[in-house]
């Protein structure tokens, strides 16, 4: 009985997280703010401001775009993953991997996300490289390849994971037999 009522109450606390996802919508307005004041700045000044200060602001949207990506997979599939199934009535927009996103795959592409993210920073500083001083610079690089790496490390950890629960009729590893020879 009081196993029971325990169980119950884990599985109902999943709930406590919905409000985190709700709050992370929130995030998604901030970032939207923050995107069109880039377009502002962009316009107001695009005929003042030089090549490499116009690269800067598009790259900065290109990374808000990133993350507000990053934001609506770790909401949508988070909320999926641990709370409650999205129901989409039919003929209503329907993201395609909605629903396909386990926890691993959402690690994966969070991963994925940040490289890709950290990619854009130092592709910023690379462009303004006159204005960085090389120790700070240095600094981006061995940041950004800690990225890289801790993301590769995660896919073939991960890969490694799910080889130990594959089936073995479905093992992708090449057979050490000799061919069958055909007298």
């Amino acid at each position: 009985m009081l196993e029971q009522i325990t169980e119950r109450l884990l599985y109902a606390s999943r709930w406590l997280l919905a409000p985190i996802y709700l709050g992370l919508s929130l995030t998604l307005m901030a970032i939207g703010f923050k995107f069109f004041y880039e377009i502002y700045h962009l316009f107001t000044h695009l005929l003042t401001m030089s090549e490499s200060d116009m690269v800067l602001i598009v790259l900065a949207m290109i990374d808000l775009s990133l993350v507000a990506s990053l934001v609506v997979m770790v909401m949508f599939s988070g909320y999926e993953n641990f709370v409650s199934r999205i129901d989409v009535r039919e003929g209503d927009d329907q993201l395609d991997w909605l629903g396909k996103l386990d926890s691993s795959t959402l690690k994966l592409k969070v991963a994925a996300s940040i490289v890709a993210i950290s990619s854009i920073h130092l592709l910023q500083e690379f462009v303004n490289v006159q204005n960085v001083p090389n120790d700070k610079l240095m600094w981006y690089v061995i940041i950004h390849l800690t990225f890289v790496v801790s993301a590769v490390l995660m896919g073939i950890l991960d890969r490694i994971a799910f080889s130990a629960h594959r089936s073995p009729d479905h093992s992708t590893a090449p057979t050490l037999a000799p061919p069958p020879q055909h007298h």
